[in-house]
């Protein structure tokens, strides 16, 4: 039985998956770990400061919707601000082609010499990308943007969106229905279990070493949590 080697330019499936959901993979991990940290961390401040069950509903809910509709918001004014951008950047790229096609086509060949193509095949790649689609070529090689792919912010606003929304369920639901005893505890062990999920879910789909992700989660919002705590605890005694 013979193993067919792969063409060296392939690349390999995966690659180009992750390449395509990192935007919304930032948006989305950031959306659930503030989800999860700042309606803990809110809720753990009002525990401490009162057990009624409707004041911490109500604190629940309306931080759901006031920080899941901030994120989303501000991802999509974030990401469109980017996409703006480069489409500008891409037109200006483009302005300067038709007006110096010479110039451009050097300035290509200068950039394929500096990763390490000796200048002969540096020009002549410069001269068969030009010919093919001088925009993108230079837009790949000189700012560092692919026009196919630009970043989509309907995409990062409803993902950080949704993100926060579920983040948030978790510790909404531990400090309503558990007892007034085992709201604060639990609260705290269901937030350091979900955050060490949401990290070991962003370090598997970026590749990235999932200890490291975990702890920088778990420590972050448990320190939010106690900071909260400690400011609900004295709010409630002093008031």
């Amino acid at each position: 039985m013979t193993t067919q080697t792969p063409h060296p330019t392939a690349s390999f499936p995966d690659e180009d998956a992750v390449s395509g959901r990192l935007n919304a993979l930032r948006a989305g991990v950031l959306g659930a770990n503030d989800g999860i940290v700042s309606i803990a961390a809110l809720l753990v401040g009002v525990v401490a400061a009162t057990d009624n069950a409707t004041v911490i509903l109500t604190t629940a809910l309306a931080g759901i919707a006031a920080g899941a509709l901030s994120m989303g918001v501000g991802e999509y004014v974030s990401v469109s601000s980017q996409r703006d951008a480069e489409k500008a950047q891409l037109e200006r790229e483009k302005a300067w082609h038709d007006h110096r096609p010479e110039w451009e086509l050097d300035q290509l060949a200068r950039l394929h010499m500096e990763t390490g193509m000796s200048e002969a095949t540096a020009r002549a790649a410069a001269i068969e990308q030009t010919a093919h689609d001088p925009i993108a070529a230079h837009a790949r090689a000189h700012l560092g943007i692919d026009p196919e792919e630009l970043v989509n912010p309907w995409h990062a606003a409803f993902a950080s969106l949704g993100a926060f929304t579920l983040g948030g369920i978790f510790p909404l639901l531990t400090a309503v229905l558990a007892p007034d005893a085992l709201k604060v505890p639990l609260t705290f062990g269901v937030v350091i279990i979900a955050l060490a999920i949401s990290g070991t879910v962003s370090a598997r789909l970026g590749h990235a070493p999932r200890l490291r992700a975990i702890l920088r989660n778990v420590a972050g919002g448990s320190l939010a949590m106690a900071i909260t705590y400690g400011i609900g605890s004295f709010a409630g005694t002093a008031l």
